[in-house]
């Protein structure tokens, strides 16, 4: 259970665990997972603070592109801090860049860790002999080839009362690079915390792409009645 406690838009440099925090520019108070917080480094620039455990005050935002290029916009930083601040207008852009670079590292460390297979046969046969954690397709993967795997991966976990994640975040290009290989156009995971620490990194990508509050690609969870 999340302790609910209403906090300023800055704070003093605490990883929030277990407390909510309020975006500077929605004024909502949120669970920190769906907030992002910004430090100044030395030479008072923003800097993203994605494991939220650089020193100092930092700024929340939430984890919504438009929002952060909203508080670019409005110096919203620096009213904030009520110091100079300065926040290049990339920032949006570069939090991104950032989301993606953890979310290739973690899918690089479940590989290395042998959770990871890739090629549209061995994710079949994986799915088979299961249990499978996470399907991945590039996000450019044709829609016939997503869509078999996609059928078989749902109607497996929906079979055993389980949730079937999918995610299409990364491009073809990005995805080999993490595993090592060439072309690696779909991906699964088995089960394991990296896995987990995947989904998490996938989930909040997703929620930047595309605002919390609408339908948007990147991760998705189906998830059986029964």
């Amino acid at each position: 259970m999340v302790e609910r406690q209403d906090q300023p838009a800055s704070d003093r440099g605490d990883n929030a665990s277990g407390s909510e925090r309020m975006c500077a520019v929605s004024r909502q108070s949120l669970d920190p997972r769906l907030l992002i917080r910004f430090v100044l480094s030395p030479d008072s620039t923003v800097v993203p603070d994605l494991e939220r455990r650089l020193p100092g005050r930092g700024v929340w935002v939430g984890c919504d592109r438009r929002l952060v290029e909203k508080a670019v916009k409005a110096n919203t930083f620096a009213k904030s801090l009520k110091t100079r601040a300065e926040a290049s207008s990339d920032l949006a852009e570069r939090v991104d860049g950032l989301m993606v670079k953890r979310l290739m590292g973690t899918l690089s460390l479940a590989n290395k860790a042998g959770l990871a297979v890739s090629g549209f046969e061995k994710v079949s046969a994986a799915l088979d002999k299961g249990p499978v954690a996470v399907v991945l397709h590039g996000a450019e993967a044709s829609p016939d080839g997503r869509s078999k795997i996609d059928r078989k991966f749902k109607a497996i976990q929906a079979s055993r009362g389980l949730t079937a994640a999918i995610v299409d975040v990364l491009t073809i290009d990005q995805m080999s690079l993490a595993i090592g290989r060439g072309s690696v156009v779909h991906a699964a995971l088995t089960p394991g915390g990296l896995s987990d620490r995947f989904l998490e990194e996938a989930e909040r990508l997703t929620r930047y792409r595309s605002s919390a509050t609408e339908a948007g690609n990147g991760f998705s969870e189906t998830q059986s009645e029964g």
